[in-house]
């Protein structure tokens, strides 16, 4: 056991991760500094915070695609406003490391254990007499080789240059003449770089953080003063986001919202980054702690182009749609399909190059062919179930896409079914391709879908205002045939209620 320990402990800490942090390609490392250090590079200091444990973790920056220094030091500032997304993806490298560890020192450790039992008492004592220096000054080699091996000093990277330097508070670096909210006490940074244009830049970035922490931090308690409607018995309510455009700090402002309307579930409809690509996983991050316990469904926008914002989100918990019917929340079934434009050109299933139209035909087939009628077709565009509500065979599309609310509108298809269409607000509060600021730029939407019996039965919207205060939308109820009784006329929640 002994052995096995030391050999975990020695393989823990010669262990490292490499993970895409802040935007940025990153290694992390852990050891017994007690603290959490961030090594950014030549240009910017690197900081350091106490750990809240006896562990401490390296962090070092590699490359990222910020086209200037100013970028990307704003693009900290609004990240470390909401840091749970970040701070959530280095522990869990920590834990894999750890586990990984264990795994490896158990069975290292194993031989010696097995082979001293089989030995057996009395064949030891033999063995015992027999031994003489030389063969334990061999063992010893031996022994050392084969923590060199585990080691291997050699492989360490080289030391950044100044990472020796001396520590100060962020406080003394800026001086007292800037103002420092009450969460950087604690932070250091290296006394090393101490240009002007440094300084303006973290002074920038320490006043993006402040006002991004107190509006999203005063939307989100606001919330709980909403009044949205109660869900009545049976009820299963689903928050819809939609064109985040990496905005985390929105999220948990939704989630105070879905909390408030006593949801368990959320649909993502898409465009949770600006281009798709691998430095905006603190985006796809930020949503998934934010909705961490709640059932959630996801397609990817025509913004989150390739395919990794698909695997990212279905590989930390999402059931991302990919055209098959799949049980939806309340027992409803959900049909969907990421956003054809995404790549160029749309695929379903097995056939790639598709117009946006061709993928709308196949998706209204699929629900027309279900087994049972579909209740939810989630698209980012709901302009996709447009042939799909019209041949009758949905009872809701929901999407985005359009950064404006439209809807819910009632459409009577050629089978003299029903069904509804209804396109939220952008969750991000986006004007363009990207949102990440200290607030939203336009106003930023949360809608609220109910299932009851499993079908969809109402809709009722919440609008965060670019000044912080609320709007919220009456409970709308979706009259479909053979609707469960008492359940589409609850009281309505009037239009304007205070933030």
């Amino acid at each position: 056991m002994a052995c096995s320990v030391l050999i975990a402990l020695a393989l823990f800490f010669t262990s490292s991760r490499a993970i895409v942090l802040a935007g940025h390609d990153a290694v992390v490392r852990p050891n017994l500094s007690d603290h959490a250090v961030l090594y950014t590079g030549p240009v910017l200091p690197d900081v350091r915070v106490d750990s809240p444990g006896f562990l401490g973790v390296d962090i070092r920056l590699g490359k990222t695609d910020a086209s200037s220094t100013d970028q990307l030091i704003q693009r900290y500032a609004a990240i470390a406003g909401q840091p749970e997304g970040q701070i959530a993806k280095v522990t869990d490298a920590v834990r894999e490391m750890a586990i990984s560890a264990a795994l490896r020192g158990g069975v290292l450790g194993l031989p010696p254990v097995v082979g001293w039992v089989l030995v057996g008492a009395v064949r030891r004592r033999e063995l015992a007499a027999r031994v003489h220096a030389p063969h334990v000054a061999l063992g010893l080699v031996v022994l050392a080789l084969v923590t060199l091996a585990l080691w291997q000093p050699w492989t360490d990277d080289d030391e950044d240059l100044g990472a020796e330097g001396a520590w100060m508070p962020l406080s003394e670096f800026l001086g007292p003449e800037v103002p420092l909210p009450p969460e950087a006490d604690g932070v250091e940074v290296s006394g090393d770089v101490t240009t002007a244009q440094t300084r303006r830049l973290i002074e920038s970035a320490v006043d993006t953080y402040d006002r991004s922490k107190k509006f999203y931090a005063q939307a989100a308690d606001d919330a709980a003063e909403l009044g949205l409607r109660t869900p009545v018995e049976g009820d299963t309510v689903v928050a819809f986001v939609s064109d985040r455009h990496d905005n985390i700090g929105m999220d948990p402002v939704a989630r105070a919202i879905a909390d408030e309307a006593g949801a368990t579930a959320v649909f993502d409809g898409g465009d949770d980054t600006s281009s798709g690509n691998t430095w905006e996983a603190f985006s796809l991050d930020s949503v998934t702690e934010a909705f961490d316990g709640f059932d959630r469904w996801g397609v990817a926008g025509n913004h989150d182009n390739g395919d990794f914002v698909h695997t990212y989100l279905a590989d930390h918990g999402w059931t991302m749609l990919d055209g098959e019917v799949v049980e939806g929340p309340g027992g409803s079934t959900l049909l969907g399909v990421d956003d054809p434009r995404s790549s160029g050109l749309g695929s379903w299933r097995d056939e790639t190059g598709l117009s946006f139209e061709e993928v709308g035909s196949r998706l209204a087939d699929a629900a027309c062919d279900a087994d049972e009628r579909v209740g939810t077709l989630l698209v980012h565009d709901a302009h996709l179930g447009d042939e799909a509500l019209a041949r009758g065979c949905v009872d809701l599309v929901v999407g985005g896409h359009l950064h404006v609310r439209e809807g819910p509108e009632r459409i009577i298809g050629s089978n003299g079914e029903v069904g509804y269409k209804y396109t939220t607000g952008t969750a991000g509060g986006a004007a363009y391709a990207i949102a990440l600021g200290s607030k939203p730029r336009r106003p930023a939407e949360v809608s609220l879908i109910t299932y009851h019996g499993g079908r969809p039965v109402g809709i009722q919207w919440v609008t965060l205002q670019t000044n912080g205060e609320y709007e919220t939308g009456n409970y709308t109820p979706l009259r479909l045939p053979e609707d469960p009784p008492d359940v589409t006329q609850p009281t309505e929640t009037p239009s304007g209620a205070p933030g």
